[in-house]
């Protein structure tokens, strides 16, 4: 069985989208914002237990982000963040483009990126996925 959440944060160029379909082995994550939705990275994380704490969960990734992009700073924690909560593989990909950024709009484009995730981990899909 599949489901597709959507979460949208922001407004104008600050808006951020994240497309989460939650399959029977792991989520699939689209990540995109600002002014230009486009493929700038992908990460792979899986869950597993903290090597420090095996109670805890923590997580391996893998990133690949496309030369001269920095959309990786923010879908590596993301994705990792969206393993461990809900113990499952997370696939993200992520794109998010303003032109002549400021240190503040970019600031705030990770805020509501962060921001999107925590809705996604507040939904109803979360009870029955967060084992």
């Amino acid at each position: 069985m599949m489901k597709t959440v959507s979460c949208t944060v922001g407004e104008g160029r600050l808006k951020v989208h994240l497309v989460t379909t939650f399959t029977s082995e792991g989520l699939v994550c689209q990540l995109y914002g600002g002014e230009k939705y486009h493929v700038g990275a992908v990460v792979l994380s899986i869950p597993r237990p903290s090597l420090q704490d095996s109670v805890q969960i923590s997580s391996n990734s893998s990133v690949l982000p496309l030369l001269g992009h920095k959309d990786d700073e923010i879908a590596k924690p993301l994705a990792e963040s969206l393993a461990i909560y809900f113990k499952e593989p997370v696939v993200m990909v992520a794109g998010i483009h303003i032109d002549h950024a400021t240190k503040e709009e970019i600031n705030n484009i990770i805020k509501n990126c962060w921001q999107a995730a925590k809705k996604l981990m507040e939904g109803p899909q979360s009870n029955s996925k967060n084992k």
